[in-house]
C-alpha cells in the first residue's frame, strides 16, 4: 500500500505517523511526506470507490462556500486487490468543546449560503440583468446533489426534485424501507410506513424550504483545533437545513451553546420537533440496515408517534 501511495502522490518521503483511526466504516492513518502531512482513509469494500468519490465531492462543495474548516481532498487511489484509498489534508483535531457555539454559527452560515446566493442573484437580475455566470458557487434551486454520496457505506439516491417532501419520502425513507423489506420482510415497519407517508405533508404545512447545502451526516463528524471548529466525514446534498440537526441530537456531543448559536441565525419554525423526529427516522433506519435490528424499536416508535 505504501509503495502505491508514494508513487501516486509523487512523494520521495512517506513515513507513517502515530496518528491513526478506525471508524465504523473505514480505517485511517496519517503520513509525513516531503509535500506535507496527509491523512489516508482505506477501505476494502466494493462500494469504497463510490463512497470516497462522494466524500471528495462533498468536501469540494463545502470548501467553496468558505463557511467551515474541513480537510482539503487530494486524491482517490485504487489498489491492486480491490482496496481503495482516499488521501486528504491532515488536520490536527481534538474533541469539540471550546468552539461549540462557533460551530453552530458556522453551520448556520453554511445552511444559509445557498439562500443568500439566490437573493443576490435576484437582486442582480432585477438591477442589472446579470446572471450567475461569474459566481464561484452556483445557486441551486432543487433538492439533490450532482453525484452519489453515502451515509455509512450505503449509497443515497440524488435525483433532483423541486419538492423537499417528495425528495425526502422517495429518496431517503423509501430506499431504507426497501432494504428492510428485502432483508427481513418486516410487516409492521411496512404498514407503519404506509400510514406515515400520508401524514408527512402535514408536518411541513406553512414551512418554506430553500435548498441548503448540508454536511449530511453530522453525528460524530465534528472536532476543533486552536483556530476553531472542523467538520469531516461528509455526505453532502442540498436539502432542508432542519435535516442536519437530526443525527446531532441522537448520540449527543453537541452542547446547548451549539444549538443556541445555530438557532439565533435559523430560528425554529412551527412543527420543528416533529420534523426532527421524522429526520431521525432516516438515521435509525440507516443504522438498522448497517448494524442490525437493535435499531428496529426506535424506528418503529418514531413512526407510531408521528402517525398519532
Amino acid at each position: 500500500m505504501e509503495d502505491a501511495l508514494r508513487r501516486e502522490l509523487g512523494a520521495a518521503v512517506l513515513r507513517p505517523t502515530r496518528h491513526s483511526g478506525r471508524g465504523c466504516i473505514s480505517q485511517g492513518r496519517s503520513y509525513d511526506t516531503d509535500r506535507g502531512r496527509v491523512y489516508v482513509k482505506s477501505n476494502s469494500k466494493a462500494e469504497a470507490r463510490r463512497m470516497f468519490e462522494g466524500e471528495m465531492a462533498s468536501l469540494e462543495a463545502i470548501l467553496k462556500t468558505q463557511t467551515l474548516k474541513l480537510p482539503k481532498p487530494i486524491k482517490g487511489i485504487d489498489l491492486p486487490g480491490g482496496s481503495t484509498l482516499f488521501v486528504m489534508e491532515h488536520l490536527e483535531m481534538r474533541g469539540l468543546n471550546r468552539h461549540s457555539a462557533e460551530l453552530g454559527t458556522q453551520l448556520a452560515d453554511l445552511h444559509l449560503h445557498n439562500q443568500q446566493l439566490g437573493e443576490k442573484l435576484k437582486k442582480e437580475v432585477s438591477t442589472a440583468g446579470k446572471g450567475q455566470g461569474q459566481m464561484e458557487v452556483q445557486f441551486v434551486d432543487q433538492f439533490g446533489f450532482h453525484t452519489v454520496t453515502c451515509c455509512g457505506y450505503l449509497p443515497q439516491v440524488y435525483d433532483w426534485q423541486n419538492d423537499w417532501v417528495t425528495f425526502f419520502a422517495r429518496q431517503r425513507i423509501q430506499p431504507q424501507m426497501d432494504m428492510i423489506e428485502k432483508n427481513s420482510g418486516d410487516r409492521e415497519a411496512r404498514e407503519l410506513w404506509a400510514q406515515l407517508q400520508l401524514k408527512i405533508p402535514s408536518l411541513f404545512s406553512g414551512v418554506e424550504i430553500v435548498p441548503a447545502l448540508l454536511h449530511g451526516d453530522l453525528g460524530g463528524s465534528v472536532a476543533e483545533d486552536d483556530s476553531g471548529p472542523i467538520i469531516f466525514d461528509l455526505s453532502s446534498f442540498y436539502g432542508h437545513s432542519g435535516y442536519e440537526l437530526a443525527i446531532a441530537g441522537m448520540f449527543g456531543g453537541f452542547s446547548s451553546s451549539f444549538y443556541s448559536a445555530y438557532h439565533s441565525k435559523i430560528p425554529k419554525a412551527a412543527g420543528f420537533e416533529k420534523r426532527l423526529k421524522l429526520y431521525q427516522l432516516f438515521h435509525y433506519m440507516n443504522h438498522w440496515n448497517h448494524f442490525g435490528t437493535g435499531y428496529r424499536g426506535s424506528s418503529l416508535n418514531i413512526m407510531r408517534n408521528l402517525i398519532k
